[in-house]
C-alpha cells in the first residue's frame, strides 16, 4: 500500500502545478474548468497518498469529504485545512466542476494548503 503513495503525491503536485500554470495566464485566457479539475485531482491524490502512507486503503469511489474525514482520524492537524467553502467535497472529482472564479480559486487554495501541510509533515520534498 505504502509503495503507491509516492506516485499519488507526484501526480498531486503535477496537477497543482498545472492548475497554477492555468491561473498565471491572462484572466481572459484562463480556462476555469482546468483549474477546477486539476485542483480537485490534486486534493484527492494528496489525501489518497496520505492514507496509503499510513497503511489505510481508500475505496475507489470515496468522495473528498470521506477521504478528508479519514485523514483527520489519522492526524487531527488535517483540521487546519478548511473545506467549508469547498463545494465539491461531497462528490467525486470527475463528477462536478465549477466555473465561478471564486470557487475555482478556493479549490486551488485548498490544494495548495494540502501541499503545504504535507511538506510540513515531511511527506513531500
Amino acid at each position: 500500500m505504502e509503495s503507491r503513495a509516492p506516485g499519488l503525491f507526484e501526480e498531486a503536485v503535477k496537477k497543482l502545478r498545472e492548475a497554477n500554470e492555468e491561473l498565471c495566464r491572462p484572466e481572459e485566457d484562463v480556462v476555469s474548468y482546468l483549474v477546477c479539475k486539476n485542483s480537485q485531482h490534486a486534493i484527492e491524490n494528496f489525501m489518497r497518498g496520505y492514507l496509503l502512507r499510513n497503511n489505510v486503503e481508500p475505496a475507489g469511489d470515496e468522495n473528498i469529504n470521506n477521504l478528508f474525514k479519514r485523514c483527520v482520524a489519522l492526524n487531527d492537524k488535517f483540521k487546519e485545512i478548511d473545506l467549508h467553502e469547498f463545494t465539491c467535497k461531497g462528490h467525486r472529482p470527475d463528477s462536478r466542476s465549477c466555473s465561478d472564479t471564486a470557487k475555482v480559486s478556493r479549490c486551488y487554495e485548498i490544494a495548495g494548503m494540502m501541499d503545504d501541510f504535507l511538506r510540513r509533515e515531511n511527506l513531500l520534498q
